[in-house]
């Protein structure tokens, strides 16, 4: 028969019975008079797996996204599916795994991951005519619901920004808090991407950790790469920093390292990513504030545009969107200021003055 990467090849079934290896090879024959090729090796999915790490996702995807898959085909995938071979993977022993991680005391949420990564590969094994059907697909979960947190008010950024002024990252805070900028983004700035004659920043890459180092990479996606106005309260944090970067290299001297960051520590080194959560931690409890996590400023500054009924477009071009729906999203999503609004407007129209 004629295999995925056009070679022939022979191909041998077996069975209990007669009739059941004459059923296998009628169901090949007719694979073969529809076009389909047959797998041009015996895959077995675990090795799949890792092919399709290395050749497909490491390629093509974010590094955060490539170590997900990573650590998720190693721990879980791996050892719970890699002997199964990968023609033969039916949605019984998927639905078996899935069930017994639940089982395991794994949550619901991971265990959704651990079927997203195995579809996604199985994807990859469809398009390269290896099987025919994505098993992962079909095997059910119960439903992911992520608990959200409630971002904060705009009251509640004001204290959080008050409080912080005197912080060495107070301006990364602004910058997090105004534009709604990602972690990496924000320590990823360079001097040469602050226009301060035109007013401006450029958004077009980000700091991350890979294989314990800190790198700076392009932004995940093309809409993430944006040009923004440059606020005055952003501005004169920008000019405060920068006047404390050169105290600082002026006293590391030859220690300081020119690193061209905009967010280094005192010998010039970027910030690490951690720590800049460490801080946010640590300044929210001291301004006696309800703690959110530092990715949940994003969704503030969302929150923020939609209560001042800034356009969806501006909206996702400020966030760097790579999707309209993501933006919608977020927009349609209600709150509970609004319900609360809402229903007091219910409840003026049927009962007007006795409602109070």
């Amino acid at each position: 028969m004629l295999t995925s990467d056009n070679t022939v090849k022979r191909v041998r079934r077996y069975g209990h019975t007669r009739e059941e290896v004459h059923k296998k090879l009628i169901g090949l024959q007719d694979r073969s008079a529809r076009g389909v090729p047959v797998a041009n090796k015996s895959w077995k999915v675990g090795d799949y797996l890792e092919y399709w790490l290395a050749e497909v996702v490491r390629p093509s995807k974010s590094w955060n996204t490539y170590k997900k898959y990573e650590q998720t085909v190693r721990l879980y995938l791996k050892p719970g599916l890699g002997n199964q071979p990968l023609e033969r993977l039916r949605v019984a022993r998927v639905q078996a795994f899935l069930n017994g991680r639940v089982q395991c005391g794994d949550s619901v949420a991971k265990v959704h991951v651990m079927r997203t990564t195995l579809s996604a590969c199985l994807t990859r094994a469809m398009h390269e005519e290896l099987i025919t059907i994505n098993v992962a697909r079909l095997a059910t979960l119960p439903p992911d619901r992520p608990q959200r947190n409630r971002p904060w008010s705009a009251d509640e950024a004001r204290r959080f920004l008050d409080s912080a002024c005197n912080d060495p990252l107070y301006p990364a805070f602004v910058l997090l808090l105004v534009y709604g900028l990602r972690r990496g983004e924000v320590l990823g700035f360079r001097w040469e991407d602050v226009d301060l004659e035109e007013n401006q920043l450029r958004v077009d890459g980000q700091l991350q950790r890979r294989d314990g180092q800190l790198v700076r990479t392009r932004v995940k996606t093309e809409a993430g790469q944006r040009t923004l106005p440059l606020l005055p309260i952003a501005r004169d944090g920008l000019v405060e920093l920068a006047g404390w970067q050169a105290e600082a290299r002026e006293r590391a001297g030859h220690g300081w390292l020119g690193t061209g960051y905009v967010f280094t520590t005192r010998s010039g080194r970027p910030v690490e990513p951690r720590n800049l959560a460490r801080s946010f931690e640590r300044l929210t409890k001291a301004a006696g504030l309800r703690p959110i996590r530092l990715h949940d400023l994003r969704h503030t500054v969302a929150s923020l545009l939609k209560k001042l009924r800034t356009a969806p477009n501006d909206a996702k071009e400020i966030l760097g969107h790579a999707r309209i729906s993501t933006t919608m999203e977020i927009y349609t999503r209600g709150d509970e200021d609004d319900q609360r609004a809402a229903l007091d407007r219910i409840s003026d129209v049927l009962f007007g003055e006795a409602a109070g």
